[in-house]
């Protein structure tokens, strides 16, 4: 933890510096606007926690202790804090019921075309259960070690791979079970 490759950035946010949130912002958001799409499963909400995490590290820079904990993974661990508090939210509301007709494309209008592989992970990785969704993004996604991804989950090593065992099982279920769009049509 001593050799924290964005230490010294880190510090001069905290200062103030204004160049060097910009070098942290390029070399960040990439990684945590993945993180967040692949939680939240949309695009915009994703940006706005990718936006509100880059806000609260330009605040809170100076809160950050070098030792305890690398910098990726404090802001891995906010950008996870902002999901959960937009994912906990959408239970909490529910959605309103429009007051016209959607005009966009009908709901089985993209069956007789084949699903990349891609998409059908993406909408497996949607449907487990939260936090075996949240360990599955830190490690295999976004490249996280088992520490560092526990760390910012706040667990032990232990249970993080417990989440990840119990998550790849019900991914292979769910992908397994899950025919490709088109091939329900062809009688595949």
């Amino acid at each position: 933890m001593d050799g924290d490759p964005d230490a010294a950035l880190v510090r001069a946010v905290a200062e103030g510096d204004e160049a060097a949130m910009r070098t942290l912002v390029a070399r960040m958001l990439p990684r945590l606007l993945a993180l967040a799409t692949r939680m939240l499963g949309d695009r915009g909400e994703a940006e706005d926690v990718a936006q509100e995490t880059f806000v609260r590290i330009w605040r809170h820079a100076g809160g950050w202790r070098q030792g305890r904990a690398r910098f990726d993974t404090w802001a891995h661990r906010v950008a996870l804090n902002l999901c959960h508090d937009r994912l906990r939210r959408r239970r909490e509301y529910p959605a309103e019921v429009p007051d016209r007709a959607d005009d966009g494309p009908l709901p089985d209008a993209g069956l007789l075309a084949p699903e990349p592989q891609a998409d059908r992970v993406e909408r497996a990785l949607q449907a487990i259960a939260a936090r075996q969704r949240e360990a599955i993004v830190l490690v295999y996604y976004q490249g996280l070690s088992n520490r560092e991804a526990a760390a910012a989950m706040g667990l032990s090593v232990d249970a993080l791979e417990s989440l990840l065992a119990r998550g790849r099982r019900a991914l292979e279920t769910l992908l397994n079970d899950m025919p490709e769009r088109g091939a329900r049509e062809a009688g595949a």
